[in-house]
């Protein structure tokens, strides 16, 4: 065990070098071809809430010009959409064929946030897995579920084995995976690999990434999007909301009836509706209101207490909406059926 972390901590120092704003091209000729390194479907039950950040100054900016990554991220954080994904077990792949260079397990499934900043003992990939694929390529899977890491050092991998579970260990506040891939120890963009000058960004998708050629419809770029929703017969909790304990039935006797989101990649000025509709048609709850500010993720939600007699039987239909300068970018409806 101490063999594993003294080379996960050599791993650890690496995470943090960057390339600077003007290099010389990367020689993607040598590349391996990455396949996405989780078992889920982007977009429905994972999410890409951070990419590598694009811009050398003191600001961030993702590979399409937006605002999904934080000042000095290396990397692409795919995350599940909530803590119940997370405990059920969510897999991690290896992105291409190579052999593990170092491993790390033993960290606890902690935020950052209740465990410390502190407390990490400088070990802020948490467990993880790193891989050599020749040529100076290497990729890196940081954050994973303590006890999941299924390979060990010096192991040959294929293209999508499984390597562990994603996880929330490490120097991190929500459950995924920190995807790293690095050339000659440089921190690279799979998205957009060639250094842009002054930290430009493409503005949309490009013709030259690292992902397969197979998977760019799939990984095409998601601004925003909604990571979990549903119905509760109480003001909700966001941590109830995130462990599925909202999953149970509700019947016509609930004392209330609540519809709740959580979005990713809300913009200040963004317009977000909720509006929670009867069987009938009739509009029982409803909120309008301009985004105040950037929220990584925000939690909402609208209802309405019973009055008198049991609720209606029938279809009760939420929808969830944001516009960004009068576009339609993230759009969510739910259906509840009570009886």
């Amino acid at each position: 065990m101490i063999r594993r972390v003294v080379l996960f901590g050599l791993l650890c120092a690496w995470h943090v070098l960057a390339a600077p704003a003007d290099v010389e091209p990367i020689d993607t000729a040598s590349a391996p071809a990455l396949a996405f390194p989780v078992r889920c479907e982007l977009g429905v039950d994972c999410f890409i809430q951070n990419f590598v950040d694009r811009d050398p100054g003191a600001g961030w900016r993702d590979y399409a010009c937006g605002a999904l990554s934080y000042d000095g991220h290396l990397g692409t954080d795919i995350r599940v959409p909530s803590l119940f994904e997370m405990e059920r077990g969510v897999e991690v792949l290896a992105a291409a064929p190579g052999v593990v260079a170092a491993v790390r397990d033993g960290e606890p499934d902690v935020s950052v946030g209740e465990r410390g900043r502190e407390n990490l003992r400088g070990r802020d990939a948490g467990n993880g897995v790193r891989i050599t694929h020749g040529n100076g390529w290497e990729t890196q899977y940081s954050h994973l579920k303590r006890g999941s890491v299924r390979v060990a050092q010096g192991q040959k991998v294929a293209a999508g084995d499984a390597l562990g579970m994603i996880g929330l260990s490490g120097n991190t506040e929500f459950p995924h995976l920190d995807f790293v891939v690095r050339y000659r120890a440089r921190s690279i963009d799979p998205f957009a690999p060639q250094p842009l000058a002054g930290g430009e960004c493409h503005g949309g998708p490009t013709a030259q990434t690292l992902w397969r050629a197979d998977q760019s419809q799939s990984l095409r770029y998601r601004p925003s999007g909604v990571l979990i929703a549903g119905f509760s017969a109480e003001k909700p909790v966001r941590d109830k909301a995130q462990h599925g304990e909202y999953r149970a039935a509700i019947d016509a006797t609930a004392p209330s009836l609540v519809f709740w989101v959580e979005a990713y990649g809300l913009r200040g000025g963004d317009v977000e509706r909720l509006e929670l509709k009867a069987p009938s048609g009739e509009v029982l709850a409803s909120r309008e209101q301009v985004v105040p500010g950037n929220y990584a993720v925000r939690f909402g939600y609208v209802g309405r207490k019973r009055r008198g007699d049991n609720w209606a039987a029938g279809a009760y239909v939420a929808e969830y909406s944001v516009k960004r300068a009068g576009e339609a970018v993230v759009q969510r409806q739910e259906r509840i059926e009570l009886r």
